[in-house]
């Protein structure tokens, strides 16, 4: 397989992705969305999508959502750097640990305060997931679509989930995938994204990480990092795409197949935009305030088919991939989703954090346990997109 899975990476651009993500001037019709995009895995934005939204021109306003939730308790991700669902240091040894976010149950109007204002060594992020949208703010609720409706009847079903997400720019998301289809609005400031597709899974240097989490104190406004008991792994993206220009080098070094590889695919969602982002696509998320100090989002998370495509990514995944450079095996090579330290049911799909550890939801589907029996295999870039 030398050279083969390296190779996937550019045929696939050159057949079907291109090198820009497809931009639309309005919503597509069912069929268009379900040929042109779903049934190829392939994202694309929908500019003109949302115009008959309440949310567009309400949510701006940071007195209006104070209102309108003034008695509302929400669920607040605090962190010292923005930096939740990520990898940060072990603090006792030299290695890394996957930490998730202190959630602070608060008032929403203080919560919108601490976002719009972050006071020094405090990044708060309204970031539940979990279908949050439909139970934490369902005063909200007729100010946007409660589904998009092209999508459901593409996808032949409702969203599993709704989720609404309030941050500033000092919060981001490290790469990761989602086993669900995601239709992600922005209503108020940018949403900026890397992404990459399945075939590109090898790039990520997937690898467990012992989870943890952060304990804040409002008495001393410190973070302590606590580790889950009993112990639980996590298998995540070993690679920062945007590290400190001093660190680049030594970074470019240790993920080669990451920094000399194809370019991810860049895209800025601004308001009133819609970004389709297909299933277990791999995608990094920054973002910039609107005018009302924070951005805005809402996503619909929609149930993916676990058909053959997903077994192909299985597939693909449990190869051996050598560096571009020294043809040697990258530290860290790929975990499989039936890992050491995986769950015997292996679809653990995390309600994420733009896919979080925190939330996870679990559902049993018997045709989720794919296993490939034939030694023999043609890569073809027309399976995994």
């Amino acid at each position: 397989m030398e050279g083969k899975v390296e190779s996937l990476w550019e045929e696939v651009r050159e057949l079907t992705l291109g090198t820009t993500v497809d931009r639309l001037q309005s919503p597509p019709t069912p069929l268009q969305f379900l040929r042109d995009f779903v049934s190829q895995n392939k994202p694309c934005i929908i500019s003109n999508a949302i115009p008959h939204w309440p949310a567009l021109s309400l949510w701006s306003t940071p007195s209006y959502l104070s209102t309108a939730l003034s008695s509302s308790l929400v669920s607040l991700h605090l962190t010292p750097d923005g930096q939740a669902d990520a990898l940060v240091p072990h603090p006792s040894q030299s290695s890394l640990c996957f930490v998730s976010a202190h959630v602070q149950p608060t008032l929403f109007p203080q919560a919108l305060d601490l976002i719009r204002r972050p006071p020094n060594h405090l990044v708060a992020y309204l970031q539940q997931q979990n279908d949050c949208f439909r139970t934490e703010y369902s005063e909200l609720e007729s100010d946007c679509d409660a589904h998009i409706p092209w999508a459901s009847e593409a996808l032949g079903c409702l969203p599993e989930a709704v989720n609404l997400w309030i941050g500033n720019h000092l919060s981001q998301t490290s790469f990761h995938k989602d086993h669900y289809e995601n239709l992600y609005a922005v209503v108020s400031g940018e949403k900026h994204f890397l992404l990459l597709p399945p075939t590109d899974v090898h790039r990520m240097y997937i690898k467990e990480y012992p989870a943890a989490r952060y304990s804040y104190s409002q008495e001393n406004g410190e973070f302590r990092l606590e580790f889950e008991e009993p112990e639980r792994y996590v298998p995540w993206s070993s690679v920062d795409p945007c590290p400190a220009r001093a660190s680049l080098k030594q970074e470019s070094l240790k993920f080669p197949l990451y920094f000399k590889g194809p370019k991810p695919f860049e895209v800025t969602v601004k308001a009133g935009e819609v970004l389709y982002l297909p299933s277990m696509w791999f995608h990094h998320v920054r973002q910039s305030p609107g005018d009302g100090g924070c951005t805005i989002a809402v996503n619909y998370w929609y149930d993916m088919q676990f058909d053959i495509k997903y077994a192909y990514f299985n597939f693909l995944q449990s190869l051996p991939c050598r560096s571009i450079d020294d043809q040697t095996i990258p530290e860290g090579d790929c975990e499989d989703d039936s890992g050491p330290h995986a769950s015997s049911n292996h679809l653990n799909r995390r309600f994420s954090g733009d896919e979080s550890a925190t939330n996870n939801v679990e559902i049993h589907k018997d045709r989720d346990n794919v296993q490939v029996h034939e030694r023999t295999f043609v890569l073809d870039s027309s399976m995994f997109v």
